[in-house]
């Protein structure tokens, strides 16, 4: 009996994963002329000699970025920003448009870059502010933000449990990098903006 309810939970995971994966992504890079490998998970993740230089890095395996960014910065926003670091930094390094695709596995000489409108560059002035701290007393001292210890997330938790990484807003925080399935006609979404809602998860407007 418990072979058969073991087995059906497998199943059951295996079904959820297979709704949303890699394979057909954005991020599937496994026909790509330029990765000889065929593999999917390779042009980031390796399971051995990883780079460990970014704190957090899961299995890294791409060259990472060592620009400089120019950040967001406004008047009303009253959180500490530093430079991207975490998950935000494994994302621009490809997204800055200063390291190849195809630098990984020790590669640092590929030819094939990021363009058009998935190119950011190095100046994220007008893009959402990344690698801050978004906590409850940044919440009350904004009064625009939903404390994140307590806020429904709409993902099964809080914001800080579901959304933040290390306490900190990043790039994943919004985006799915494995995500195929199209939220609201958007691909790589942690959930549907439909009427903002991803948007007003956290901000109380």
């Amino acid at each position: 009996m418990r072979k058969v309810i073991a087995l059906g939970l497998s199943l059951g995971l295996l079904s959820a994963l297979s709704a949303q994966t890699i394979v057909g992504s954005d991020h599937d890079f496994s026909g790509k002329n330029w990765n000889n490998t065929g593999e999917i998970c390779v042009v980031c993740h390796t399971p051995h000699n990883a780079d460990n230089t970014v704190n957090g890095a899961p299995l890294w395996n791409h060259q990472v970025t060592s620009s400089n960014f120019t950040t967001y910065s406004s008047a009303t926003f009253d959180a500490t920003s530093g430079q991207p670091d975490g998950a935000s930094k494994l994302c621009l390094s490809c997204h800055d448009g200063t390291v190849a695709l195809d630098n990984f596995g020790g590669k640092t000489n590929g030819t094939n870059y990021v363009g058009g409108s998935k190119n950011f560059g190095t100046d994220l002035t007008n893009d959402h502010p990344i690698s801050f701290t978004y906590d409850d007393a940044l919440a009350s001292t904004d009064g625009e933000l939903n404390a994140p210890s307590t806020t429904n997330s709409g993902l099964g938790g809080t914001i800080a449990d579901d959304l933040l990484i290390g306490g900190k807003m990043e790039c994943a925080s919004c985006h799915d990098v494995h995500n195929t399935v199209a939220v609201n006609g958007t691909k790589l979404l942690v959930k549907s903006n439909a009427n903002s809602a991803l948007c007003l998860t956290c901000h109380a407007k």
